[in-house]
């Protein structure tokens, strides 16, 4: 593939992920409204509502965010092989800063909590990377290239960990049975995979028994989309099998599956919280965590790894510049609420704590960000 072709694709894919991010906001503004208005109570239960096996909550959490999953798989596997995180000089950089900005976040959510809600600590510990780049493209092209860049392959990193975490910390009781089914369909793909098959028919199929399995087996179902992201085969040439499913789930996930998912969980009964649902120390831990922790884990390692000399400091780039990409950083919508479902099941009280904190701590990091890198600019 030409430079200027490579070029076309980062800038298709930068876009996308800006106007999808814009839709996301409108949806989370959206499910607010609707949690503290007249037909709160119908939302409500719309969400609860059954349909076969599971609510309507449950299909979208554990079966559409499957699918947002698979496409963040695919993406981290094709930035591994052959992207932005392809060699390790590439990938030290925003590793390490991805790393400080997991480290940290955690590290002062637990300093506010302990006890029942230290399960908590990884819900700071994300960063949402439509918000982050819809915000970063409102700045306007006197951002560096660069900077976009790093952003991306640090937020794709920081998915990866992400993914890590849900797998060894969130999971219940698991059943040994489909643990073992997940395995044997784990194999099969695998198989095919070896076996040069290109089609994505058989992938799909194997890998809906498979999201079935590991829904059964307690580990979270969400996992299964990046297993079967890792299986799909990849090639130098823009037809692979993996860059025509990318292709495909792009626009769906962006701008029906993020939505709906931002619809269903964003919506906190402010109007129905008591005052100290404000200052608890969920709410606060999960806010600081976003705004200061990952301020201080992003920028922090990065200004350390480029005076070590360890990694370049982004091409042109101005140390305010990487200041407010760092704050961006504390932008966590998407994944920090899907850990708040998790880490705090069955206790809407917490649940919505934590959402305040993602959405203050999101918000302000965010402005913050804006506001440093047009001060930046000029």
């Amino acid at each position: 593939m030409t430079q200027p072709r490579r070029i076309g694709a980062i800038r298709h894919f930068l876009d996308s992920q800006t106007s999808s991010g814009l839709v996301l906001m409108a949806a989370a503004a959206l499910a607010l409204i609707l949690a503290n208005s007249p037909v709160a109570g119908a939302y409500e239960a719309a969400l609860h509502r059954h349909l076969g096996p599971l609510s309507l909550s449950h299909w979208i959490n554990d079966g559409l965010m499957a699918i947002f999953f698979l496409l963040v798989g695919l993406e981290i596997k094709r930035e591994m092989v052959d992207g932005q995180l392809s060699t390790w000089p590439r990938r030290i950089l925003p590793g390490l800063a991805a790393l400080g900005g997991m480290i940290a976040p955690a590290l002062l959510y637990l300093s506010f909590n302990r006890g029942g809600t230290a399960s908590g600590w990884a819900i700071p510990a994300a960063t949402d990377i439509a918000f982050a780049l819809a915000v970063i493209r409102l700045v306007g092209d006197r951002v560096p290239a660069s900077l976009r860049v790093f952003l991306a392959a640090l937020a794709i990193i920081d998915d990866l960990g992400a993914v890590a975490v849900i797998a060894a910390f969130y999971s219940t009781s698991l059943s040994v049975v489909d643990l073992a089914g997940a395995a044997a369909m784990l194999l099969l793909l695998v198989a095919f995979n070896r076996m040069g098959v290109r089609r994505l028919s058989p992938y799909l199929l194997v890998g809906a028994v498979l999201w079935v399995l590991m829904l059964r087996s307690g580990i979270h179902a969400t996992i299964a989309g990046v297993l079967l992201a890792f299986v799909i085969p990849i090639g130098d040439a823009e037809n692979s099998p993996l860059h025509r499913l990318e292709q495909v789930l792009h626009k769906p996930v962006g701008f029906l599956i993020l939505p709906v998912f931002g619809l269903a969980n964003a919506g906190v009964p402010v109007l129905g919280l008591p005052a100290s649902a404000w200052s608890s120390p969920v709410t606060l831990g999960v806010g600081a965590g976003l705004l200061v922790g990952k301020l201080l884990g992003v920028f922090g390692m990065t200004l350390l790894a480029i005076r070590t000399g360890l990694a370049d400091a982004p091409a042109h780039a101005s140390r305010m510049q990487i200041l407010g990409t760092a704050f961006l950083c504390g932008i966590g919508f998407t994944m920090s609420i899907f850990i708040t479902l998790l880490a705090f099941p069955g206790d809407p009280l917490l649940q919505a704590e934590a959402k305040l904190g993602v959405m203050a701590g999101s918000l302000l990091s965010g402005l913050l960000g804006f506001a440093v890198l047009r001060r930046a600019a000029r």
